[in-house]
This record gives structure tokens, sequence and C-alpha cells, in this order.
């Protein structure tokens, strides 16, 4: 199939935009590949000693042979978080496998894995986008050591999988396989879920009522399985070509969630350079690899997060994205999935109707994925459109069905949901925002109210409950990007302003802030930069403005005179507050030096970007 117009002149400017920066990170890995096919033969023979010492004898036998590629596994484990609780067990399995291999695999290091989910609405979670580059730089220390021949990363969820490829591209000479848990199986309907939050935001039902259905939908061991950030991810390390075939969406503890782990292990053996087919992490992601990632979040409705975390992964292996790439292939990458948020399914529901072997099908065949990509499997996306199965207790890939098994759930690319992509950019005075659309009812995209300004979320809690809010309006809260305070999500406004839309008023959000990948029924024009902070013309926004949010022509603007809207000043406020308590004292650092939202909100001060893009 053709490759669509847009998908290739899209691909060429990246490609001519990263120009410089890729030329340099790619120097930089050739020069590691040069050192030598095995890496702990670099090493003098105390430095082997003090990593081989706590191995069993066995395993210190073959760790001292040369030719033998060594597996570092790096792991978000933790068993508070239901997404990770399951990955306790793989490290057992990827070992016991390495070694039928003719590999050994050591637990090279553990990441923080934390969760928006019980974070949500707290201090805490003014952490939580900056526990991305902490897992980055947490992933490199595990593999500092100069041990790994290849490498395992064992994440789920939100920041951790954008961190675990920051981090694994910092490493770029060293293969990579990336090893899912897995969603839960399935609970009550998210629809019903919602429903229950609505009604307790009324104070229709009592917080008992509340907890039994919440504990009803995370129920288990797995990710939450509404189509959020968390599976979002495992969509694009699937799409990206870092998953093996049909693994995003297995459930855990299975027979085939524990034979792809296996064949995990297997696979990073084979693509070590000893295996015979040498396949490091920075020749997978690449410009057209960025590209697919890209599209599939637009085809399947992911996460507006992706507008941060694609952007930062992206420059860490030199490629430069922006929001006008999301948003021109948004224009012709049909929407062929509805999960919920925009839609009543989950992610079960998905993979059983065709999963990611049918969506990556149907797009090669309409042209609109780069097929000459390196995947862990090899030359070619073509070998990622095939399902998981369980043969004689091993993984093994057959294609993906032909037809959906529920065309309310999943599509062909020639009869979409959708004609365009769920993701719009906004531009006007205000700033460039962006608005996840595939949630939203046509009926609600084009917003035009006055405003009502907050400086934190709970202003507006407040005002809901004091029924100040019982008309049209568009809530403009600031001061929650990245160096405000961490850009925290608000996901805790969903149910009131839910309420609100609900009763026919014309409701609206505008913030530099985040918003959950389970939210989208209110539209919402979030990430807006430059933030307040910084002095965006957001902070310039009073009470009473009219604000025009037009989700159809990408308008984002207050509705005054020229000549009064520049010379008005940017509102300014004490944020001391965010200062201390819950840890975030120690990122005041991170927080002076984020990027802006649509620079991947990154603290690292990079060499590749030090002097701007290009």
């Amino acid at each position: 199939m053709t490759l669509h117009p847009v998908l290739k002149a899209v691909t060429d400017r990246i490609v001519e935009r990263s120009r410089a920066t890729r030329t340099v990170y790619m120097d930089h890995v050739r020069a590691a590949m040069r050192q030598g096919k095995v890496e702990r033969t670099q090493l003098s023979c105390t430095n082997q000693a003090h990593a081989f010492a706590a191995m069993p004898a066995g395993i210190k036998i073959h760790l001292q042979d040369s030719v033998r590629p060594n597996l570092a596994i790096v792991s978000a484990y933790n068993d508070m978080l239901s997404a990770h609780q399951p990955l306790e067990a793989f490290p057992a399995l990827i070992k016991e496998e390495a070694l039928k291999a003719g590999a050994t695999a050591q637990f090279a290091g553990g990441v923080p894995a934390m969760c928006d989910g019980v974070t949500q609405g707290f201090d805490g979670m003014e952490l939580s986008l900056f526990s991305r580059d902490v897992i980055a730089m947490s992933t490199a220390i595990a593999l500092s050591h100069q041990m790994f021949d290849a490498a395992l990363y064992l994440g789920v969820c939100d920041k951790i999988v954008p961190g675990l490829v920051i981090g694994a591209l910092s490493f770029g000479h060293l293969p990579a396989v990336f090893v899912p848990a897995g969603p839960m199986t399935t609970g009550i309907a998210n629809d019903e879920k919602a429903k229950v939050r609505q009604l307790f935001a009324e104070g229709k039902v009592g917080r008992d009522a509340l907890l039994a259905s919440e504990m009803a939908s995370y129920h288990g061991p797995g990710t939450c399985t509404f189509y959020g950030t968390a599976n979002s991810n495992q969509m694009l390390m699937e799409i990206m070509g870092l998953h093996l075939p049909g693994a995003a969406f297995v459930n855990p503890n299975t027979p085939l969630r524990e034979a792809l782990t296996r064949k995990a292990a297997r696979v990073a053996t084979e693509i070590s350079a000893q295996g015979g087919r040498y396949t490091p992490i920075a020749e997978v992601i690449d410009e057209k690899a960025i590209v697919n990632g890209i599209v599939g979040l637009l085809a399947t409705g992911g996460s507006t997060n992706h507008t941060m975390h694609l952007v930062a992964m992206a420059r860490a292996a030199g490629i430069s994205i922006n929001w006008d790439d999301f948003d021109q292939l948004s224009a012709v990458v049909p929407l062929i999935v509805r999960a919920y948020p925009n839609g009543k399914a989950d992610v079960n529901h998905f993979h059983a109707a065709g999963g990611m072997g049918f969506v990556i099908r149907e797009l090669l065949d309409a042209g609109l994925l780069h097929d000459d990509v390196t995947t862990i499997m090899g030359k070619g996306l073509r070998a990622h459109s095939q399902e998981a199965w369980l043969n004689d207790g091993e993984a093994a890939f057959r294609p993906a069905p032909q037809t959906s098994g529920d065309d309310s759930v999943l599509r062909p690319a020639a009869n979409p949901f959708s004609a365009d992509g769920g993701l719009k950019v906004l531009a006007g005075n205000i700033g460039r925002a962006v608005i996840k659309v595939s949630a939203v009812k046509p009926e609600h995209r084009v917003v035009e109210a006055p405003a009502v300004v907050f400086n934190d979320q709970n202003e507006l809690l407040a005002a809901f409950k004091r029924g100040e809010l019982e008309k049209d309006f568009v809530a403009v809260i600031r001061f929650q990007g990245p160096r405000a305070n961490g850009m925290p999500e608000l996901h805790k406004l969903t149910p009131p302003l839910g309420v609100l839309q609900e009763r026919g008023f014309k409701v609206a959000l505008v913030t530099d802030g985040r918003m959950s990948g389970a939210s989208g029924k209110v539209p919402a024009a979030i990430h807006v930069s430059p933030e307040a902070l910084l002095g965006g013309d957001i902070g310039k926004v009073q009470d009473g403005d009219l604000v025009r949010l037009d989700a159809d022509k990408g308008e984002l603007a207050v509705l005054v005179p020229a000549a009064e809207w520049a010379a008005r000043q940017p509102a300014q406020i004490d944020l001391a507050r965010n200062q201390f308590g819950t840890g975030r004292d120690l990122f005041a650092g991170m927080r002076q030096l984020a990027t802006a939202a649509e620079e991947g909100a990154m603290s690292f001060s990079h060499p590749l970007w030090q002097q701007g893009d290009r």
C-alpha cells in the first residue's frame, strides 16, 4: 500500500528537523557499539568480581564466559499498585528462560512506580510528572555497571514506561524488550463507575457507595482497564516494535502471560550482539517508529499525556516532534477504536475484538503506518499484525482476525468511528493547547462563555459545592504548569464539570495543567503553553472575560479588544505552598529546569537540546 501523502510529508519534515540532533545521538550510539561485543569484557577482573559476587556458583561460571550474553532486568515492581504487582514473579521466569537460551540474567535495578489513581487530587500528584524523569535516571543507574548485553524493561503505567524508554535510549546500543503485565480482568462497567462518581459529587450517595463502586472497578492484579495513559503506553510499545506481538493486553497470572514473559527473555537473547540478530534500541526507535506511535495514539483515541511523553521519548533519541505533527496527522488518521472514555468498552473488550494486531494491519493496509521499520521481531512492522496464542505451552503468533469481533469497539480503517483522529491543537491569544475530542460529543465541542478564574483545583470544587457554578462558564485554572507545581492531573474536576454539563450548562476547562487519560466528555483545553508562571497569557484572563473554545476550528481565545489584551499584565501569585511537604522540596530543581509541555515537560538539561529546537 502506498503511504498516505500526509504521513510521508510529516515524517520527512521530522527527519529534516531532527537531522543534526539525530546524527549526534547516533554517533554516540555507534561509538558505544565499537567498544566491544560483550559489555563486561571491558571491565577489570576486580570490577567483574564485584558484579559476580552474589551469584550462585553455576551462574558465576557462565558470567565468566565471554561469549554468553548477560541480560539486565529493570523493573517497576511494587505490591501496592495493581498494575505492577504481577511483575514480582517475572525476574525468576526471565532468569530461568535465559539460561535455557544460553544467556544469563541479573536484576539490574528497580525504578519507582507511583500511581496517579492514588495521588489524584492530593499533593503527591505534584511529583507525578517528574517521576518520569526520576525513572529515566534510575534506569540509567541500573545499566551503568557495563555488565549487560541487552535489557528487559518491566513496567506498565503512566510515567513508568516513558521513563524506562528514555533511560533505555540513553544506552541506545543495548537491545531492549519491554515486558508488560497486562490489564486486570473486567470489573463493573466504566459508565456505571462514572455515574456513581457523579452522584457522589452531587451529594446523592455517600462515601460507602463510592468506595464500593471503585473497589468493584479496581478489583485485582493488573492495569486499570480503561483506555488511559497506562494502556496507551502498552499500545505504543507494541506499535513502535518494543513488545512481542499481541503482548499488551493479556491478563496477568495466566498461562499465556507467563509464556510471553519467557518468550521475551528468549527474544532479548536473540537480539543481543551475541545472539545473531543484533538489534539495538537506537535502531528500533527512529523517526518512522515515532510517527507510527503518533498514528497509533490517534487511531485508538489514546491519552493526551502522550503529547508530552512521546515528545520526551523522541528527544531522548535525538528526534524532534511537536504538536503540529500530531495535529496534521490527526486530520487524516481515522479513529478505529472506541474504549472508555471514548466508548463503553474496556481494553479487555478491545483485545477480544481483535486488539493491536487488527489495528496495526488495518493502518498498514491503509498506508497510515511505516512498515519499513526495525522491531524486536526483525524487519517490518507487519510481524506485529499478529496475535499471541498458547501452542503446547509456549507463546506463538498467528494472524490477527480479519474481521472485528465487535464493531462497536473496533472497526476497519475503511469504516471508522470518525474520519479523523481524537486529538486537536488549539491556538489563540491564550496560547497553544491540546484537546482530546474523541470523547467529546459534537454538540459540546464549541463553548463560548464567561471565564471563571481559579488558581487551584480545590477552589473550583469549593465553588461547585457552594452552588456558584450553576451557569454557562469556562473554568480557567492556571499556575498548574510544570514549573509552577509539577503539572498535576486535574481529573478530580471531571465529575463536577460533568454534572454541570449534564444539567444543560455549557462548560469547558482551560488550564496549563494536565487531565487524566481517563478524562474526556467535558471539553478541556489542556497543557496551555506558555504556562502562567512564565508569563503565559493564560495569566491575563479575568473573571467575566468571554472565552471561546472551538475544537472544530482549533481556536482558543479571549474575546476582548486586542489593545486591552496587550496592555494587561499577567497575574502573579505566591506559590510557596507548592514547595514543601510530600517530598515536593526535593523536586525544586526539576521545577526550575522544566521545559514547556510541547517540548516534553522535561527536567533534563539534555546536551542534544541545549541550543534549542532546530
